[in-house]
């Protein structure tokens, strides 16, 4: 049926779509966060103030990620993807305006309700694109979220250097984003609802099968988070390191788990998802070891890369497993990244407490325990081996029963 619909030509170019989708939902985090110093001043806020209102992304994510299924069914994946993605990106505009701490919890509730949405969608189609292919791709997506990240923070830096205005730069980083992402949706498989179908729920709990996978992706993006916040702070104030080589190493891990997602398909098919993802939590615990141990800041600049390096697939494989578990994969996948999300969130400032209660050195005691979960419990990503399928609805994002127009 795949053949007969739409092709392996129309497949791939879906394929290049949703990779570029990625790499602009990456951009518009990485254009927020190189500004965020000019946001806190033109708010007004002060460095608490602004802790708060960055938990505000999360939230919104939360609440809005199971909506996406429904935004899918009512409107058609394709349809759905193109109009989150603009929303995503034009809401990048909206932290830069804020003139105040209570506007700019608002507006960052919106920014990450839309990412959230745009996430879900764009991961769901990813996984459909993977299975029409029989190969895994969705490491190399993320890849190219990564990707985006960089080159959003690159521009951000740039802006930032020059004295830019963050309401001018994030105006033009807006416009020219949600062109290049509404584009690119304009080519993923579009997927839409019998006309009988039931909507699925506008919220429900996610489903066993996401809260197991969703505790592999939460090991994962709490070393991601603790790594990317504090692995600067850990080489300056722990190994005396200078602030050009602890910035080098944040880079230098972000470098890696892009370089390592992107290279990571051919690993998992090769080796499967179970295999990739426990060998990926042996490297990662030796890396954090490597990190607790050092005595020097070359050892601990490695063990942030070898952390990367295993973490760096977790993640996809934990969207590729739930868009391929149970009956409602829409529901699952955003479990899963509902999960995730609260991990990013939670974990930098239990890092910060954990570390003044006790040692830095301690806090990465805690990620290395947990990136033992990655090995321990990689068998619940089995049941997410791919299959061939016939099914056109397999993996869409929202109802069971989707046909292609």
């Amino acid at each position: 049926m795949d053949a007969e619909v739409y092709g392996q030509r129309e497949v791939r170019r879906a394929r290049y779509a949703v990779g570029t989708v990625f790499a602009v939902h990456g951009a518009v985090t990485g254009s927020f966060a190189t500004r965020v110093p000019w946001i806190q001043d033109h708010a007004g806020v002060s460095p608490g103030q602004l802790g708060l209102a960055l938990a505000f992304p999360a939230l919104g994510a939360s609440v809005a990620m199971p909506l996406a299924g429904r935004v899918s069914h009512r409107f058609g994946a394709r349809t759905a993807l193109r109009g989150l993605i603009a929303l995503w990106t034009l809401a990048l505009v909206l932290p830069s305006v804020a003139p105040n701490l209570l506007t700019l919890c608002l507006v960052l509730f919106v920014y990450g309700a839309t990412a959230g949405m745009s996430d879900v969608a764009m991961n769901a189609l990813g996984v459909e694109v993977e299975n029409r292919l029989d190969r895994s791709i969705m490491s190399g997506l993320h890849g190219m979220w990564s990707v985006g990240a960089l080159i959003g923070s690159a521009a951000g830096t740039l802006a930032a250097h020059l004295g830019t205005d963050a309401r001018l730069h994030h105006t033009l980083a807006a416009g020219v984003l949600t062109v290049v992402g509404v584009a690119a949706a304009g080519h993923v498989l579009d997927l839409r609802s019998a006309v009988d179908e039931e909507p699925p729920p506008r919220f429900a709990l996610p489903p066993r099968s996401a809260l197991l996978i969703g505790a592999i992706g939460f090991c994962a993006v709490f070393a991601e988070g603790a790594s990317l916040d504090w692995s600067a702070v850990y080489l300056r104030d722990r190994l005396d390191a200078s602030a050009g080589l602890a910035a080098a190493c944040t880079t230098g891990f972000t470098l890696t788990m892009a370089v390592a997602r992107i290279a990571g398909d051919r690993v998992v098919d090769r080796y499967g998802a179970v295999r990739t993802v426990r060998a990926s939590g042996v490297v990662a615990v030796g890396g954090g070891l490597l990190i607790v141990l050092a005595q020097h800041p070359a050892a601990a600049m490695a063990g942030f890369a070898l952390t990367g390096l295993g973490i760096a697939v977790v993640v996809p494989l934990c969207f590729a497993a739930a868009g391929r578990s149970g009956s409602n994969p829409s529901l699952a996948i955003a479990g899963v990244a509902t999960i995730t999300y609260t991990s990013g969130l939670i974990a930098p400032s239990a890092i910060g407490l954990l570390a003044q209660a006790t040692s830095l050195m301690v806090s990465f005691v805690l990620v290395t325990v947990l990136s033992c979960g990655l090995a321990g419990f990689a068998g619940v990503l089995r049941g997410g081996d791919r299959v061939k399928t016939t099914r056109p609805d397999a993996a869409v994002p929202g109802p069971p029963n989707g046909k292609y127009h």
